[in-house]
């Protein structure tokens, strides 16, 4: 069965764009690196009536610091983060984020933004921006305004933001000092989602106790899930053999996996115990090869 038709626009400026999504109501629909949004094209699992292709927005590719937040703008690519000397000096959790993102090819072409907005909850952008709380801007013709990461994923594949709005700029706050990190990822072959993922970020003092700590798990959950109960369990501590089982037990009683044939329900929720650990001792292990 042939696809039904649909318009297609490539607009040369956010406000272009922004009046496109207006015009174009519920059935407009954004193309940012395509990554995810073609295959379901392809697959006849979604259609449009209308397209706004936003690759030609330079604009909204952008990476810069203003103090201590790290402003990323939706349109900026995978590959760009990765090898960004700039993040690494701000949030190195993020490169190390972007290497895990499908192969090469697809990190050359989709977008931060792309991911956040696609949200699917194995994958690695949704899951770091909740970890670090970061913060996202959404722009429509007659308004901006920003929401928290934590409250943008409702479900998955599904968002706060409305049908005529545009995430321009993704914001995360520039790493402490003290700030060490850790990233685990099971998945069946590399660039594969991930089955379960923990992405956790602790600021040590210098003998190795924990002042703050932030956790997040992807894949096992509905949404990436800030896991606010290991914090009370990590703060103030060294990071010693109990703690990493306290706060692993915390975060898998607190995730709620469905089943799939890559791994049953109790799986991902024994998973999400053995990666926080591991996880939780990288950061650690950090501190002490400074």
């Amino acid at each position: 069965m042939k696809p039904a038709p649909f318009k297609y626009a490539r607009p040369g400026s956010v406000d272009e764009a922004l009046a496109l999504l207006q015009a174009g109501g519920d059935e407009a629909k954004v193309l940012a690196g395509g990554q995810s949004f073609v295959p379901l094209l392809n697959l006849r699992m979604a259609s449009v009536e209308s397209i706004v292709d936003l690759n030609r927005l330079d604009d909204l590719a952008y990476i810069k610091r203003d103090n201590d937040t790290l402003c990323i703008g939706a349109m900026t690519r995978h590959r760009q983060i990765e090898v960004s000397a700039e993040v690494r000096a701000a949030q190195p959790l993020l490169c190390r984020a972007a290497a895990e993102v499908g192969h090469l090819a697809i990190r050359n072409r989709g977008t931060i933004g792309g991911s956040l907005v696609h949200a699917d909850p194995a994958a690695e952008w949704p899951l770091v921006a909740a970890a670090l709380d970061a913060q996202f801007v959404l722009r429509s013709q007659d308004n901006s305004r920003t929401i928290a990461a934590r409250e943008f994923f409702l479900a998955p594949l599904m968002t706060a933001i409305e049908p005529h709005e545009i995430l321009c700029e993704v914001r995360f706050p520039v790493a402490p000092t003290g700030a060490v990190w850790g990233f685990q990822e099971l998945c069946r072959r590399p660039g594969d989602f991930a089955i379960v993922a923990i992405a956790c970020q602790l600021t040590l003092d210098d003998s190795g106790t924990c002042s703050a700590a932030s956790l997040a798990v992807g894949g096992a959950h509905s949404t990436p899930l800030h896991v606010v109960e290991v914090e009370p369990i990590v703060v103030g501590s060294q990071g010693d053999a109990a703690v990493l089982t306290a706060a692993a037990e915390k975060a898998a009683a607190a995730v709620d996996p469905s089943g799939d044939v890559h791994g049953s329900a109790d799986y991902r929720r024994r998973m999400v115990k053995v990666l926080t650990q591991r996880a939780l001792k990288e950061a650690w292990a950090q501190k002490s090869a400074a």
